[in-house]
């Protein structure tokens, strides 16, 4: 049976170049992608840009650019992310796209044919920056400027003829859903955030824009553009090229696995996504998660505080599979994580240059001395061998299990450990005083080799360039990379060539304080 797997980030606003918190959640995102390609798994990954709205149509005024042109040359720095950061997305879309915009003008048809959405007046609080409205309570007053308390972004009066959605209608549906579904929102302090703002009650949502001009127009109404998130949570259909719903896409992807998100949109996508499509009678995704923030300074990051930490410039520095392993690992998954230089630097050397570096380089440069280049033929298994050969068949449902709940910390844990094991093992046998017991000598050799074959294939999702230099050992390569595989204790061929290798992380010399 062909198992499906369809996973999203946000697609980002482009008014300004990338910073650490899209390269978190497009890492994390390929992390789980990537995972569940090597189980076996037809996987859909859709990253984008998110190109409408006042707040780009400001961004580019303020450049002097036309804004098509502004979002072309802003969209394409994170189109060219994608590659920075090795993911494996495959599609990227556009808000701009015309496959885009007939997705969305036919999801606004679907609601106003099912009376979800009326013309009225809107009057009230506006965030240009969060492209959002707030409630009288959600706004504080600092410096004789309005602010929205959650994001700390100026808001404005607006006063306008506008469309509006039939929020209020599906408070009832939405609790019953949340409570039917309970892994439908993780983690478990979003979802009781996103359940306590429904039972407070729900009005009824503004859903177009008079006072600007740069989006996608109201179907048979040119004066309205529809707004900016009704248009940019469309792109989870669009770019499975709904409405046609008997596309191959459509039929294989959705719903959509996972949408992976930062917490400050969860309300957008918990709330008035699966409100839209529930008015709409389309299924609605299995599961959104809302991680935390990448911090800077114990603050979020943001253009105006202008504390933004720039990936290329720490990629540049230590290279990619390091900050890739360090923002998987430091930040514990769903709560907001510091970027560290020390911790970074104690990462590269303690887990990746020690304990998985110089594991391969050891157990490669003996094997290559003592068993002539070749992995051992005559070996003959042990306790102490199949203890640490058996944990990983013995653990493989647990660790995909703790996958499907978004449990990366057991994981990389997981991994952690095995290495820490691995090296105990390698060290404890001993393997250099049993010369005169070559199949003694040969089952160490054979094991360890087997080990790091299987935490090569476990990393992969992580570092997925340092796990194929590790796997140039025994001269395999991408496509050998499959999950089972991991309990099988004599995976590897007897009798084959082992290969040396470059070292894999170079140590990071720390200054004297």
């Amino acid at each position: 049976m062909i198992k499906n797997f369809y996973i999203t980030t946000p697609i980002y606003y482009p008014s300004a170049k990338p910073h650490m918190g899209h390269a978190y959640s497009s890492i994390i995102a390929d992390f789980f992608a990537r995972f569940k390609k090597i189980d076996g798994y037809q996987v859909h990954f859709l990253t984008g840009t998110d190109e409408h709205g006042l707040k780009i149509q400001r961004a580019a005024e303020n450049k002097g650019m036309e804004t098509s042109k502004f979002c072309e040359e802003i969209s394409q720095t994170f189109k060219n992310l994608t590659k920075t950061l090795n993911l494996s997305n495959t599609d990227f879309i556009r808000t701009t796209e015309q496959r885009h915009k007939k997705s969305v003008q036919h999801l606004w048809e679907e609601l106003k044919k099912n009376d979800d959405i009326y013309l009225s007046k809107y009057s009230g609080w506006y965030s240009v920056s969060d492209e959002a409205f707030y409630n009288d309570d959600e706004i504080e007053e600092i410096d004789n400027k309005k602010i929205a308390i959650s994001s700390k972004s100026q808001v404005e009066w607006v006063d306008e003829e506008s469309y509006f959605f039939r929020l209020s209608k599906w408070e009832k549906p939405l609790l019953d859903y949340y409570e039917k579904n309970p892994d439908f929102i993780s983690p478990e302090s979003k979802k009781n955030e996103v359940i306590s703002f429904v039972k407070n009650g729900l009005k009824d949502l503004s859903v177009s824009r008079k006072s600007f001009s740069w989006g996608i127009k109201v179907p048979n109404d040119d004066d309205h553009v529809i707004y900016v998130w009704l248009d940019a949570l469309t792109n989870y259909l669009s770019a499975l090229n709904y409405p046609n719903k008997d596309d191959l896409l459509f039929k294989k992807f959705w719903p959509a696995s996972v949408h992976l998100i930062g917490k400050d949109i969860l309300r957008f996508h918990a709330v008035y996504w699966p409100a839209f499509l529930l008015a709409a009678k389309i299924e609605l995704p299995k599961k959104v998660y809302g991680h935390g923030w990448i911090l800077s300074n114990e603050e979020k990051m943001s253009k105006s505080k202008g504390n933004i930490l720039d990936p290329i410039e720490i990629i540049d520095q230590y290279g990619l599979d390091p900050l890739r392993y360090y923002l998987i690992k430091e930040v514990s998954f769903g709560n907001d994580g510091n970027i560290s230089q020390e911790r970074l630097e104690d990462c590269i050397n303690s887990d990746l240059a020690n304990n998985f570096g110089n594991l391969c380089q050891r157990v490669t440069a003996f094997t290559i001395k003592n068993c002539n280049s070749k992995i051992p033929n005559k070996i003959k298994f042990n306790n102490d061998d199949l203890n640490i050969l058996n944990k990983y068949e013995k653990n493989l449902n647990i660790i995909r299990s703790k996958i499907d709940n978004q449990n990366i910390n057991y994981y990389i844990d997981y991994i952690v450990n095995s290495l820490f094991e691995a090296n105990k093992y390698f060290n404890d046998q001993e393997p250099w005083k049993k010369k005169d017991d070559i199949i003694r000598l040969n089952t160490i050799v054979y094991t360890t080799l087997e080990v790091v074959r299987k935490i090569s294939f476990l990393l992969y999702p992580i570092i997925p360039d340092s796990s194929l230099k590790a796997l140039k050992i025994f001269n395999l390569s991408e496509k050998d990379i499959n999950l089972n595989s991991i309990g099988n204790n004599e995976f590897l061929i007897k009798g084959n060539s082992v290969n040396k290798i470059n070292i894999l992380f170079n140590k990071i010399e720390k200054k004297d304080d």
